[in-house]
């Protein structure tokens, strides 16, 4: 469902008329031209580069295509397997790559199954390019096939995509995607045959998206940390696939098919291929005798030396399963290429197809057979006797004789191809790896002692001499990131700003800006509420100083009683003591209370019997109106009015049941006995009952028919001994004589625990063992009581709980805690949004204040703004970013990192996400204080808290994991059921709106038709979906292999009757009846609909939606035209509030523009034709016309009454109805505006009034939020959002859309979720935050989630899917390990900086996803370390220098940075700025940096020359980014052998560090699994032949050595991907520069990079970037910020080192300006979404640079054309959002 639109560009272009579709059927390059114009690219273009396990599909299924799997093993340029004119078979290499590749997978995920397509084969094959290469191939492809059914993976083999038993297996797995590969591209030079087999791709990848199942690409894949990277293609199911193509481009897939089908047959001498199967391997004997007798009995017997060749292969057969790994290791043997020729032409194709289905890996190398032959061919009279020896020679004779083969013939063998004098290479050449450059540092010297590798203290191994950039300049990190007028440090603690004295203008403007800015803060924190939604109370917290001389010295256990100090206080309103004797004193304060109680009781009386007089007379639903405002009053709060009130409130309810005309029904007596239930437990948990009341209660459960709770609530209730009267005559519902019912019809006619059951679940108890606690002021349960432990003694604490739970107190009683304790101790609170960080401000605001004398009580510290001074703060509220800027800030580490004393990390599971995960690890291994981590969403948190206890307590403090998996509201799913041709119901106003049937409730056991086998750890049922489940398990008594009785609700609860049913009682029911379904779903085949669990199924399905075509999606059109409808059927039914969550900005606002436009339109048609409104506009006219009248009437009143006597006939005029109209506004039946005592019209015009006049927020915006409905994205406008925020937690506005922004964390209470269309990023976790905003505890008992617009089979997936564990990062890249040097050197080794690193090097473990243990962790930084030496970073003694700050500044592109410094440092840019040319200059340099950064890749297909040529036709864009230019890559490359060269010495000399404890490497990396492990036995001169000639391989794994390859390594990424075992070799922690230096379309390089950066640079047209690019409208705005901060983050970067050069040259002094006191660590940059129109960006300053003393013309040159370069990508950029 294109929401968003995203196609209409492209199809505007009409780009599929340009491309040639004329198609001719026996053409295959026709057919994929035609298919890719029609349908692939724009597949391709929508397809989104993502995270396939952390961002889309979670912990779901998914296949991964076994054919795209061995394709991808035995394309790898590596293998020696299938290469032409080269004789070799290396098996044992392609076996290690496959479960290398099943590795990567299955370490991220388990949820994935293999599938192998029978007519999938041919791209596997290559049939058509060369016979020895497809049978090669087709051996090896049995091979692994016959290896991965050993495996613990599920395998499984099907005809094609419209097998019977795939339909069946898509059915009952649902695989959420395919991982396949889509065959490459087809041009010119393109063979027929490549062409068919692409084609064939294309129709299997377009069958799989037809039938609902996503595809991602397998090949090109990127396995970074704990993530799949990879583009994700979707598309909508279609029913009748083949009429989108021509019959035409049909019929030439049918011949493509057949044509291939041919070559096979002809390739396997007529031997067609059956489907795959497993089979068990032969021996060597047996296998050796099939061949012998398959070619016996063939004439290839007579060819030409074949009995030669043969003889010597069976002899190999024999002979391989006797050598290890490493005599296997053998480079390429050089035989005759005449005898070459001969073998791979004839001989090898026919011996490899005889061996399939018989062979494995200890029985075949073709390396070994080649070199035998070789030592045949080289040694004189040479005979596999004087080989082999007696025993493999006697069992070849044997086999000879049996087989009646002719006797080979060596001699002739040797005569005809006789061997050049050039003899066999030992091995290949190995680069010498670079010797260590000398370091030293006491810290790390210290540190690095265990790992023993000396330095060269002379190294001739020293980079060659740079030219540029290089003074060799100690970098000081004390300068703002993007501007470098500001310091990070304040005045008085060294920090000197070159920025000027603001002027008085810019003064004021700043000063109305912060006023602005408190104002909202101040309005946001009045909407905000506690946790049972009631306002919060501000308390004032006195000075640390002050509290210490006036408290008490601390309690037992070390606790100070703070109970004293506010009666709001969340640390307790209650005191722990003895009971005190009372004095004199006391006892008259006392009896004064007393009388003072007896005077307010006669007042309320008296004021009690006045309310009563004044409704006596109207009817019942006027007095239920009246009573309840009076129970809003405060003093109907407390005391016996609180209960007499009540119990009249109870009196009422009764007697407007006694007036339905319809009493007696079933559903009324159902709707009364819940409201009166409610009303009577209530009134019991009351401290204020008497026994008057107390009987009044009891009659009106015996009235109910619930006798037998009488006793048990009337014991459990606190009763005053006092009694009194009640001042009104209760209505008599029993008689007083028998205590029997007056009314028999209004008792229950169920048993009372079923009725529990059925109407009362949500009412119920919730608590979980919950106790008075004197540190809080609500009564916590037991996990939260713990929680309160482990903050009061210092602990380290991570809490996994559901929304609602209630987490939300942890943090502000860690707050109250310190505020108490200190006045210099800091709190940092971090979370992952800015949104959540306002809103955490704002009721930061709203529950604290303290007077500092100068510092602030809080602050706020994002990237894009800052209130008050975060460094000078108790209470700092932050972004992640911000706070691990700050922990690795040296000036900070000496100031103020040592008085954190708590970080609470708020949304903990963030650390999984692909953007900034790292970020929140970073924070947790630097941390100086104990830890709180919350969240809602972590999946399978024990791996992760295990990580995070170590980290914890190498610091020194104790953690605790604490888990609560109960949600204190249910929520009630819900389908809105469109169906095809559905129209929308006309829409004439809410109040002549008559709600559909649309809205279909979900039972959660109907989702079980989804196929799961499994239920989710959340999966929870309500009390009515228990005794549904129940009643339909009853039906099948006869069929269920458990007694059905002991689930029978009257007998399960039998201990509990007589009092009223708990939350946790139906936990425990739900548990007994949830464990018999999760028994039938593993035992019956899901897929039988005769089975128990399918009937039950049905039982309690929706009959509709059973009738319904449930994978139905709505077209865009519909979707949006039923959007009024769906919100009129919420509004209906009361379900309003609602958030509706669509993850796309763009669609957000088309659907609140989509209800707006429809609103209004109705609005004016019924304003037209509508005579009372017309009437009313007319009286308003003449009233408005009158108005001069008035004022003289007014003028003359005060004239004569100058005494006042008459105020009201002054003001009467202005108190009418009219004087309130406005026609303009909306009439309420057209908005869904609620109302609200805290927010009026007024107000509302008043904000409306200053975003019109402030900000940026469309005026359609503006409209929608008079009628109720907000949008809320990242994109809009902060004060927008924030109103929007506000305006809907006060009850004003009622339907917002949303993104993610609101489901993390934010206080927005909702009743209701809307899930509004599908999208990639609608996850398991998102489903679950989304969601969780319903029900919020203290507003809504029950929570509503309604799916609207997506098919059933995906909303069974999201609701029974599972979270999926927390994904990880490897944090210790080297820029750093390069900030860690600068934390010490600017710190001057501050011991806070010291403590973070010795503990973090002292962890089992860096991350909780890497296997890197200390040992190898301890190396990986000692290279590390030199290689930024030989960069030019870090000096001899771990000083940063030269271009330090580019390359820290941009720690988060790694290995951008580094390949950035390495340019700037070899001259390349220096070469491109100094052009003459400067237009030529900025261009170049831009696509230079475009390669660098902002990298995005675009599908291969997309990019196809044909399509780019019609695309760039008629578009501004380039699309695709030419190369870069041939020198920046020659300095890259030269770079990247540079770093290969450094870690591959780090490799090296970890493996002989460590040769002891890392065993003989045999096992390979999947299964574990030993293989060709050497037998022990007499040695034989080819053996001895073998060792000698066999590659050298340390730090290679011997499995790949065995394809000759020994310790060279090609790249950084072979070299992490190749090694060997126990080398936890990470390729994304080590700055590889291939990714900057391939090629697209060579080395088998999959993906081209976007142009988009470069095209907006040239054209500044988003619509462009849009339509050509392929870029999302709401990506496009992040997209080029990114860019934007990035060369601002270089150009302040070049600038701090020039200035420092110039410094260093001329041993002057810097001039500094005016001091600012505020510090900045790098992100003070401008959000358009942020901006305020009285404060500056942050662009002041880089223009008025000047040339500092002694900067080259060059160097400055350089400066110059990058400071155009920004400033006029800065400008594009802003004009685009001004």
């Amino acid at each position: 469902m294109d929401l968003d639109e995203f196609d209409a560009p492209i199809e505007q272009l009409q780009l599929s008329h340009d491309i040639e579709t004329t198609l001719n059927a026996q053409s295959s390059k026709d057919a994929v031209a035609y298919i890719d114009a029609q349908w692939y690219t724009l597949v391709n273009r929508r397809g989104r580069w993502m995270d396939l396990i952390g961002d889309y599909a979670g912990s779901e299924p998914f296949v991964v295509d076994g054919e795209a799997l061995i394709q991808l093993v035995l394309d790898d340029p590596l293998l020696a397997l299938g290469r032409k004119e080269d004789v070799s078979f290396q098996i044992a290499h392609a076996i290690y790559s496959l479960e290398r590749v099943l590795l990567e997978i299955s370490r991220r995920s388990e949820s994935f199954e293999i599938v192998f397509w029978h007519e999938r084969r041919f791209l596997t094959l290559l049939y058509g390019d060369d016979d020895y290469v497809s049978s090669s191939r087709s051996l090896a492809r049995t091979i692994l096939f016959n290896h991965l059914t050993s495996l613990q993976i599920p395998l499984h083999t099907f005809r094609d995509t419209s097998d019977p038993a795939w339909l069946s297996y898509q059915q009952h797995k649902k695989p959420m995607f395919v991982m396949t590969d889509d065959g490459g591209v087809v041009d010119e030079s393109s063979s027929i045959t490549h062409a068919e087999r692409v084609l064939l791709q294309r129709v299997f990848m377009y069958s799989l998206l037809s039938q609902g199942v996503s595809i991602a690409t397998l090949k090109g894949a990127e396995y970074r940390d704990s993530k799949i990277l990879s583009f994700v293609y979707e598309q909508r199911v279609d029913a009748d696939p083949k009429s989108r193509f021509k019959d035409e481009f049909w019929s030439a897939v049918q011949n493509a098919s057949v044509a291939l089908e041919a070559v096979e047959s002809r390739v396997r001498a007529q031997n067609p291929p059956s489907p795959l199967k497993a089979f068990e391997p032969l021996s060597a004997r047996d296998l050796a005798a099939r061949l012998a007798r398959d070619v016996s009995k063939s004439s290839a017997s007579q060819a030409e030396f074949v009995p030669e060749l043969l003889q010597l292969f069976t002899a190999h057969i024999f002979y391989v399963p006797h050598l290890g790994l490493k005599e296997r290791a053998l480079p390429p043997v050089r035989l005759p290429a005449a005898l070459v020729g001969h073998i791979v032409g004839s001989f090898l194709p026919r011996v490899f197809l005889a061996l399939e289905h018989g062979a494995c890996p200890v029985t075949v190398d073709g390396r070994v057979f080649a070199a035998l032959l070789d030592s045949i061919l080289r040694t004189e009279n040479a005979s596999l006797l004087s080989l082999l020896g007696p025993e493999i020679v006697a069992e070849v004779e044997a086999l000879w004789r049996e087989c009646n083969l002719r006797a080979p013939d060596f001699v002739a063998l040797r005569n005809r191809f006789p061997l050049t004098a050039v003899p066999q290479a030992n091995g290949v050449h190995e680069d010498r790896y670079l010797s260590l450059l000398p370091f030293h540092h006491p810290l790390f010297d210290h540190e690095l002692a265990t790992i023993r590798i000396d330095a060269e203290e002379t190294s001739d191994d020293e980079d060659e001499d740079p030219s540029h950039l290089e003074f060799n300049t100690l970098f000081s990190d004390t300068q703002h990131w993007h501007n470098h007028k500001r310091a990070i440090l304040p005045a008085h603690l060294g920090g000197n700003d070159t920025q000027g004295p603001m002027n008085e203008w810019q003064r004021k403007r700043q000063l109305r800006s912060e006023q602005r800015f408190m104002s909202k803060l101040q309005w946001q924190a009045e909407t905000l509420t506690g946790a049972y939604g009631t306002p919060l109370q501000q308390m004032v917290i006195p000075s640390a100083a002050v509290g210490r001389k006036s408290k008490a010295p601390p309690g037992p256990n070390g606790k100070t009683d703070v109970g004293e100090t506010t009666d709001t206080s969340l640390l307790g309103a209650a005191k722990k003591g003895k009971k005190e004797t009372l004095s004199s004193a006391e006892k008259i304060r006392q009896a004064n209370l007393a009388k003072k109680q007896a005077k307010e009781d006669e007042s309320n009386v008296h004021w009690w019997k006045e309310q009563l007089e004044s409704v006596e007379d109207k009817t019942t639903p006027s007095k239920i109106m009246a009573i309840d405002h009076l129970m809003r009053n405060k003093r109907t709060k407390e005391g016996w009015l609180s209960v007499e009130v009540r119990l009249y409130r109870i009196h009422l309810e009764f007697s407007r049941w006694l007036e339905e005309p319809n009493r007696e029904s079933a559903a009324t007596r159902d709707r009364y006995t819940v409201s009166i239930m409610c009303m009577v437990k209530d009134l019991f948990e009351s401290k204020e009952l008497f026994p008057t009341a107390v009987r009044k209660l009891a009659e009106c459960l015996a009235a109910l028919g619930f006798e037998e709770y009488i006793d048990p609530l009337a014991d459990s209730a606190t009763v005053s001994k006092d009694d009194r009267a009640l001042n009104f005559e209760f209505v008599k519902v029993v008689k007083s004589k028998s205590g029997h019912p007056v009314h028999k019809w209004m008792r229950i006619t169920e048993d009372p625990i079923v009725w529990q059951l059925r109407l009362f679940g949500e009412y119920m108890d919730r608590s979980m063992d919950s106790q008075p606690d004197p540190r809080v002021a609500f009564k916590p349960d037991a996990w939260q009581r713990k929680v309160l432990d482990c903050l009061d003694r210092n602990e380290s604490v991570l809490v996994a709980a559901p929304t609602s739970a209630g987490k939300t107190f942890i943090s502000y009683y860690a707050m109250e805690k310190l505020l108490r304790s200190s006045d210099d101790d800091i709190l940092v609170y971090v979370a992952p949004t800015k949104a959540l960080v306002s809103q955490i401000a704002a009721e930061v605001y709203a529950r604290f204040r303290k007077e500092l004398n100068g510092k602030a009580c809080w602050a706020i510290h994002t990237r894009d703004y800052r209130v008050h001074n975060p460094q000078n703060c108790q209470i700092l509220v932050t972004v992640p970013e911000m706070l691990a800027t700050m922990l690795l800030s040296p000036p900070l580490a000496k100031t103020w990192t040592p008085r954190i004393k708590r970080i609470i990390l708020d949304e903990i599971h963030t650390i999984g996400q692909q953007e900034g995960g790292a970020v929140w690890e970073q924070i947790i291994l630097l941390a100086p204080c104990p830890l709180i981590g919350l969240s809602a969403t972590i999946g399978e948190p024990e791996k992760f808290n295990a990580w995070l206890a170590s980290v914890q307590e190498a610091h020194g403090f104790k953690h605790t994991f604490i888990h609560h998996p109960h949600r204190y509201s249910h929520l009630r799913k819900f389908t809105y059921l469109l169906q095809p041709n559905d129209q929308p119901p006309s829409f004439n106003g809410l109040t002549d709106y008559h709600k559909t049937e649309r809205m279909r409730f979900i039972h959660p056991i109907s989702m079980l038709s989804f196929g799961a086998r499994s239920l989710p750890p959340d999966f929870s049922l309500e009390a009515a979906d228990c005794l549904s489940l129940f009643r339909a398990f009853e039906a099948y008594r006869d069929k269920v292999e458990f007694n059905i009785d002991d689930l029978n609700p009257t007998r399960f609860f039998s201990e509990s009757r007589g009092t009223l049913l708990k939350q946790k009682d139906i936990l425990r029911y739900e548990a007994a009846l949830t464990k018999q379904v999760e028994a039938m779903m593993q035992s019956t085949d899901p897929q039988d609909p005769t089975t128990v669990l399918n009937g039950v199924i049905k039982k309690v399905s929706d009959p509709m939606i059973e009738k319904a075509d449930q994978r139905y999606i709505p077209a865009r059109g519909e979707f949006f035209a039923n959007l009024t409808s769906l919100v009129s059927d919420l509004h209906a039914n009361g379900d309003l509030p609602a958030l509706l969550f669509n993850f796309d900005r763009t669609v957000c606002e088309k659907m609140a523009r989509a209800i707006l436009d429809v609103l209004e339109k109705a609005e004016a048609q019924w304003r037209e034709t509508n005579p009372e409104w017309k009437r009313k506009v007319k009286q308003w006219e003449v009233w408005v016309s009158k108005a001069k009248e008035r004022e003289r009437q007014a003028e003359r009143l005060k004239k004569i009454k100058k005494d006042d006597e008459h105020p009201a006939t002054a003001a009467e005029p202005e108190t009418s109805w009219e004087a309130s109209f406005d026609p303009d506004d909306p009439s309420p039946q057209f908005s869904f505006a609620g109302t609200s005592p805290a927010f009026t019209k007024s107000d509302l015009d008043e904000e409306i009034e200053a975003l019109a006049r402030w900000s940026s927020a469309p005026d359609w915006a503006l409209r929608a939020l008079r009628r109720g409905i907000g949008v809320h994205h990242s994109g809009m406008n902060k004060h927008y959002r924030t109103l929007v925020e506000s305006l809907y937690r006060s009850g004003y506005l009622r339907v917002v859309i949303a993104t993610g922004t609101l489901a993390l964390g934010i206080n927005a209470p909702t009743k209701t979720s809307v899930f509004c269309g599908d999208s990639p990023y609608l996850t398991a976790l998102m489903y679950r935050q989304c969601a969780g905003r319903a029900g919020r505890r203290g507003f809504d008992l029950l929570g509503k989630v309604v799916f609207y617009g997506l098919p059933m089979d995906r909303c069974q997936r999201l609701v029974l899917s599972r979270l999926p564990s927390l994904g990880g990062n490897f944090p210790l890249t080297s820029t750093l390990v390069l900030r860690l040097f600068n934390l010490l050197q600017g710190s001057n080794n501050a011991p806070v900086a010291q403590d973070a690193i010795k503990s973090m090097f002292r962890l089992p473990h860096i991350s909780f996803v890497s296997e890197v243990g200390r040992e190898q962790l301890l190396h990986h930084i000692r290279f590390s370390i030199d290689y930024l030496r030989r960069s030019g970073l870090l000096d001899a003694d771990g000083n940063p220098i030269n271009l330090f700050g580019v390359a820290a500044h941009l720690y988060y592109t790694e290995p951008s940075n580094l390949a950035l410094v390495a340019l700037l440092r070899r001259g390349v840019i220096h070469r491109i700025c100094n052009q003459s040319n400067l237009v030529n200059a900025k261009r170049d340099l831009l696509l230079l940096l475009c390669h660098l950064f902002g990298r995005r890749y675009l599908p291969k297909a997309y990019a196809s020359a044909s399509y780019l040529k019609s695309v760039t036709r008629k578009s501004p864009s380039l699309v695709v980014l030419p190369p870069l230019p041939e020198d920046a890559r020659k300095v890259l490359l030269q770079h990247e052998e540079h770093i290969k060269r450094v870690f591959t010495g780090y490799a090296l000399a970890y493996v002989e560090h460590h040769a002891d404890s890392l065993a003989q490497d045999t096992k390979l990396p999947f299964s574990g699994k030993d293989l060709c492990v050497a037998e022990e036995g007499e040695s034989s001169p080819f053996r001895e032949q073998l060792r000698r000639s066999a590659v050298s391989a340390v730090a290679r794994s011997p499995f790949v050595a065995t394809s000759g390859h020994g310790d060279s390594f090609g790249s950084v990424t072979e070299l992490a991907n190749t090694s060997r075992r126990g080398l936890h070799l990470n390729e994304y922690a080590i700055p590889s520069m291939r990714q900057f230096t391939s090629v697209p379309g060579e080395n088998d390089d999959q993906f081209a990079l976007n142009a988009y950066l470069l095209d907006f640079y040239t054209h500044g047209q988003t619509a462009a970037l849009k339509a050509a690019n392929g870029i999302r409208e709401g990506e496009v705005w992040y997209l080029l910020q990114d860019f934007s901060l990035t060369l601002k983050t270089i150009r302040t970067g070049l600038i701090q080192l020039l200035q420092k050069a110039s410094v260093n040259a001329s041993r002057a002094e810097s001039v500094v300006g005016d001091e600012v006191s505020e510090i900045d660590s790098g992100y003070g940059t401008l959000d358009p979404a942020e901006a305020d129109p009285d404060t500056e960006g942050s662009e002041a300053g880089a223009e008025s640079f000047k040339r500092p003393a002694g900067v080259s013309d060059r160097d400055w040159r350089v400066f110059e054309v990058l400071n155009a370069v920004t400033a006029e990508f800065d400008e594009k950029f802003r004009a685009m959002w001004a």
